[in-house]
């Protein structure tokens, strides 16, 4: 099922173009210019605080209240704040992953054949990649990712002076400075993005299983269940999956009713 995961991944997409010590105040970033929000996505990867991404997403909220008296801008901040959440969760789990295993991750591997074609038509090495290093991408391509002010309030985002996702994302300028955007009129001509608040719940609710999922398997994990990454790997991958099936399955059928 690819409905709320599209989202999501959509979220996370941007969060990717866009976890504190207790007691630390939360660090200030400067979005005042383009390429400062683009130098600040890079400072929360490097400083350990992928939970901070979200705040670089701005998602266009039409003004309208559901029935329950929730507005769509509250239903889009409380996805957000699941994202949040989740992206802190991952970062710990891939920290603690990287501590764990670090001899095996720092060595080329020794395949058998049947290992070969596993990975090949599987996804252990996609999965070991996604909890071990998820926020590498964002710091490697830094100095890929370039913009452009058009001077009425957005700016172009390219990587290897390409549109980014197709020019599915953008930047726009807030009253709270730059951040990365999907335009509003490719997202709500979208089949599938939400429209209903409890679209935007169970959207909501993905990220909740996502992160419960990470949180279960830091359980196991630091329990020393795990003998080596491919076990764990499994493992996360198993249990990523089951949620987001879930979830899936709930958001289609609501699709499927409208």
């Amino acid at each position: 099922m690819r409905f709320p995961l599209q989202i999501s991944t959509i979220l996370v997409a941007a969060a990717a173009i866009i976890a504190a010590l207790p007691g630390c105040s939360k660090p200030k970033y400067d979005t005042s210019t383009p390429e400062a929000l683009l130098d600040s996505v890079q400072k929360a990867v490097k400083d350990g605080r992928p939970e901070d991404l979200p705040q670089f997403i701005e998602i266009a909220a039409r003004d309208i209240t559901f029935d329950d008296g929730v507005t769509e801008a509250s239903a889009i901040g409380d996805v957000k704040g699941k994202l949040s959440d989740m992206l802190g969760q991952l970062g710990r789990v891939s920290s603690k992953l990287k501590s764990r295993f670090v001899a095996e991750l720092t060595k080329p591997k020794k395949q058998t054949e049947l290992e070969r074609i596993s990975d090949r038509f599987g996804f252990g090495p996609i999965v070991e990649r996604a909890v071990t290093d998820p926020f590498a991408v964002l710091d490697e391509s830094r100095s890929k990712l370039k913009s452009e002010d058009l001077g009425d309030g957005t700016a172009t985002l390219t990587f290897n002076d390409k549109p980014v996702v197709g020019g599915f994302l953008a930047l726009v300028e807030t009253s709270d400075g730059w951040r990365v955007t999907v335009p509003v009129e490719l997202v709500q001509s979208n089949d599938y993005w939400p429209q209903t608040r409890h679209e935007w719940a169970v959207l909501a609710s993905l990220l909740l299983g996502v992160e419960n999922s990470l949180a279960m398997f830091e359980k196991e994990l630091d329990q020393g269940n795990f003998k080596n990454m491919n076990q764990a790997s499994e493992r996360v991958g198993r249990l990523l999956g089951e949620s987001v099936v879930v979830q899936s399955v709930i958001y289609a059928s609501m699709k499927g009713k409208r």
